[in-house]
């Protein structure tokens, strides 16, 4: 008789991974690749939950067996109706109890070979906290340095176009970690959505090879970084971009050229700085934010703000950025960044 059980490690010897929690907890995270195909859904959860605490766990596995069948059902018929005789499904929930085990049972009358993760999406979770606390440390990481609006990320892209690993944190995050930081397009992940993100990534390095990655503090956003991933950052080799004041000035207005169509969101970003700055100034930079003055705000965050922070967080958390190689440029265009990155291999 086969197997109706997989771990965490078989992941990959099936054709397709089905998550039959419920949307809101598909979209929390989930294991990379995985269908959302829900036997409950949340409104449904709820209603079943109730039932359960109110009356009698036998009225809500009643009751919830007919909502749990009609969902499979819709899912065999919309989803996996051209499926070949020989396809192999893995199905989990959230502990690998009721919710998967009955999508299996249903898979498994039709005469497909599905399988239920052992710990359902406990397991998975827990998989990738030990590999976070493994994988960093594994690794020969390069650190790029450098103030704000030295193209830091940029460059990032330009040693990937090259050939290189690079690890870019901010993507991940969706963030670029400064208090403006926060993109027009894109929602920052759920803490637990990026951990599974970063693990997938880290995963596919050849640990004998350079990763290049961004200097990041504790916090990207409100992402938290692993813990072991800080200190493997903070502990391996720097190289530290110099770039005019100028270059960076107009490469920033560029960068954040979007921030200027959204005067409002703007200035509730530049209160975020109460604390660090006065209240005069604070209120001067919401003057040009107002005024769209884009080059004469970045100029005074660059001058205030950004440079003073950098210099004390980097001195103080890279146990080798003294003893970073300083690459200098006063072009931050297409060609500049190229150019810097052509370096940094170079050099290494």
């Amino acid at each position: 008789m086969k197997k109706t059980t997989a771990t965490v490690a078989d992941l990959g010897s099936f054709d397709d991974v089905i998550d039959a929690r419920s949307p809101s907890e598909f979209v929390e995270d989930r294991i990379p690749g995985a269908l959302s195909c829900p036997v409950l859904d949340d409104d449904q959860r709820a209603i079943v939950g109730t039932i359960y605490k109110q009356q009698s766990s036998f009225e809500a596995k009643r009751i919830g067996a007919a909502m749990v069948a009609e969902n499979i059902a819709r899912h065999l018929r919309e989803q996996f109706q051209d499926k070949p005789r020989d396809w192999r499904p893995l199905v989990y929930c959230w502990r690998g109890g009721q919710r998967s085990g009955a999508f299996v049972t249903w898979l498994r009358m039709v005469g497909w070979d599905a399988c239920q993760l052992e710990g359902g999406y406990k397991n998975w979770r827990r998989h990738v906290i030990a590999e976070l606390e493994r994988i960093p440390l594994t690794l020969s990481l390069r650190i790029v340095s450098g103030p704000t609006g030295s193209a830091k990320t940029r460059v990032l892209e330009a040693l990937a176009q090259l050939g290189e690993q690079v690890l870019d944190l901010e993507d991940l995050a969706a963030h670029k970690g400064s208090v403006l930081g926060a993109l027009p397009d894109r929602k920052q992940p759920t803490q637990k959505l990026f951990e599974t993100q970063l693990y997938r990534t880290l995963a596919g390095f050849d640990a004998a090879r350079p990763v290049y990655v961004e200097a990041e503090s504790r916090k990207i956003g409100r992402i938290h970084l692993p813990e072991a991933m800080i200190r493997a950052m903070r502990a391996a080799p720097c190289v530290a971009i110099e770039a005019t004041r100028e270059a960076r000035l107009d490469f920033l207005v560029r960068d954040y050229a979007y921030l200027g169509d959204d005067v409002a969101l703007l200035q509730s970003r530049i209160d975020c700085l109460h604390g660090l700055q006065s209240n005069e100034t604070i209120e001067r930079w919401k003057a040009l934010a107002a005024e769209h003055a884009l080059p004469e705000l970045f100029a005074e965050l660059v001058d205030l703000h950004y440079d003073p922070l950098y210099r004390r967080s980097q001195n103080h958390n890279y146990v080798h950025f003294a003893d970073a190689r300083r690459i200098e440029t006063d072009d931050l265009g297409p060609q500049g960044i190229a150019a810097v990155a052509r370096q940094i291999v170079a050099d290494s």
